[in-house]
């Protein structure tokens, strides 16, 4: 028998039993490996520029393009753990930039958020974004080059669909002929052709935008014309036949088939045949599972292989879901992450995460390998932030926790693994622990890996180390024991005390013990706000 050590671990296991249904037998088989996404922001990435004025434009803070993410950046995030890379930004979206004189519609500032503008406001589905090319008009080829690099390296493309929702002032340059809207009835509020909602003979007004007839707002705000600020007022809401009535029911009218199911799945085959592997699908849930199983069904029709994954926050309609809407893998963010995030806050006891495993998301054999762990990404804020851990190191037990206590996928935010704060106040965004989706900027952590071309073993020994602690439980969520093992949970009550949560992983005669210390205190050796994993074989 030999023992193994290692810095850090936790785990659970895999339940990748299938949905009645044969489709969802072949949905739910496992891959070879765990698939390990690493988000980032490309604007943000590469960009290297010395100067951050809050409220910049692109000329004065710089952007990054997608030429920054060279071979050798893709093959240190390999080396990190991960096996695919999410683009954010790649889709054009509004910006208060001006790209005119390239060919591309002028967008109203006063509906855009933020100089850059959000990568969640898409202007154009079909066309890349301006912002991140070298040149504008070959800017669809450079993202096939992007695509054929990460292939290149080993690793797959993940790819925002933002499916619920567009830009105020949408208008595909590149097909215009499968434009949204153009074919509209608008002088009724619901018609399950339409591609929108209407708020027929009324006008909005928004600064210096005008809109007649007014349209939903992207966040289902159906009670006015007028959304207010804090709504996602730069977007409107996109019609799946749902009509939604005034006292909150929500009536289906999918036959026949509405025009928006056709062009938005128009839009999935023309990325997936661009050699995209996956799809991160924005607030799923707000369009309905009967649209997903029409879509995805005919993606992989074409491309079997390809993922989708689900934002979405709502553990009662799981299920449906996955089982009928045929989703591979959901966010797991308002039961494993926000109970992580709550232990690590001295919000709550260990028993937050105990009580995770006993929930019906883990127990429920169509849902419980189907979950995506995280602890980061655009939407939540750094665990180095004031507002989260205050601090790189007490997140390790809680990386531990969400990337090995099942073997579902795991999800990384870029700079996460050099201890990113971003406590900047940027712009539009300010100073809210998260890194800006609306403004141009760049990142000191980024700008010095970057420096080094790169290369990881050049860091500064205070990025290193936390980056090694990472490669080290990423290269433990690999493991045989740690996909397809069976959580035993060990947690005694001295260790509950003490902030501390243990498990072991059994596979055959193969187990991984490990002990998390979310504790201010050391535990029999275990440092405060550190993990140790011990495998035996």
């Amino acid at each position: 028998m030999k023992s193994h050590l290692f810095g850090a671990a936790a785990l659970v296991a895999l339940s990748c039993t299938a949905c009645t249904s044969s489709k969802q037998e072949a949905v739910a088989e496992a891959p070879a490996q765990r698939p390990v996404i690493y988000q980032m922001m490309v604007r943000i990435f590469g960009n290297d520029n010395t100067t951050n004025v809050i409220n910049g434009t692109r000329e004065q803070n710089g952007c990054g393009r997608m030429s920054d993410i060279t071979p050798e950046a893709l093959l240190s995030i390999k080396r990190l753990g991960a096996n695919y890379v999410w683009y954010t930004g790649i889709i054009q979206q509004a910006t208060k930039t001006d790209w005119t004189a390239d060919g591309l519609p002028r967008q109203t500032a006063d509906v855009v958020k933020g100089n850059a503008g959000s990568p969640y406001a898409i202007a154009d589905y079909y066309a890349v974004s301006a912002d991140i090319a070298d040149n504008v008009a070959t800017r669809m080829e450079e993202f096939d080059a992007l695509v054929d690099r990460t292939h290149k390296a080993g690793l797959k493309v993940v790819l925002d669909f933002i499916p619920n929702h567009v830009a105020r002032e949408y208008q595909s340059v590149i097909k215009p002929e499968i434009s949204l809207g153009v074919n509209d009835k608008t002088d009724v509020a619901f018609d399950n052709q339409n591609n929108f909602y209407y708020f027929p003979g009324q006008t909005l007004n928004w600064g210096n935008y005008t809109e007649s007839p007014a349209k939903v707002s992207g966040n289902d705000v159906f009670a006015s014309v007028k959304p207010s600020e804090y709504d996602w007022y730069e977007t409107i809401k996109l019609n799946y036949g749902v009509e939604y009535k005034a006292d909150g029911e929500r009536v289906k009218h999918f036959d026949p088939i509405p025009s928006t199911w056709d062009k938005m799945t128009d839009i999935l085959l023309y990325w997936a045949g661009k050699g995209v592997d996956a799809f991160r699908c924005d607030m799923s849930e707000m369009v309905p599972s009967e649209f997903w199983h029409y879509g995805i069904d005919k993606v992989k029709e074409q491309y079997p292989d390809i993922l989708f994954i689900a934002e979405i926050y709502n553990p009662k309609v799981y299920e449906e879901y996955i089982c009928q809407g045929g989703f591979d893998y959901l966010y797991d963010k308002v039961e494993l992450y926000d109970s992580i995030r709550s232990v690590v806050e001295n919000r709550r006891p260990i028993e937050a995460i105990e009580k995770c495993l006993t929930l019906p998301t883990y127990t429920n054999e169509k849902v419980a390998g189907h979950m995506l762990n995280f602890l980061e990404n655009h939407d939540e804020q750094r665990i180095a932030s004031d507002f989260f851990g205050k601090n790189p190191q007490a997140g390790i037990p809680a990386l531990y926790v969400s990337a090995l206590i099942n073997g579902n996928p795991y999800m990384q935010y870029f700079a996460q693994e050099l201890g990113e704060p971003s406590m900047d106040e940027e712009g539009y965004q300010g100073a809210d622990g998260r890194t800006t989706i609306f403004d141009y900027w760049g990142l000191e952590r980024m700008k010095t890996w970057k420096k080094v071309n790169w290369d990881e073993n050049q860091l500064p020994a205070e990025y290193k180390k936390i980056r090694a602690r990472y490669e080290e439980v990423l290269k433990l969520a690999q493991l045989p024991v740690t996909i397809e093992g069976q959580t035993v949970n060990i947690t005694t009550d001295e260790m509950r005390a003490a902030k501390v949560f243990a498990f072991e992983r059994i596979l055959g005669n193969t187990k991984l013990t490990v002990t998390c210390n979310f504790g201010d205190n050391e535990y029999n050796g275990i440092a405060a706000h550190d993990a140790k994993a011990t495998l035996n074989n």
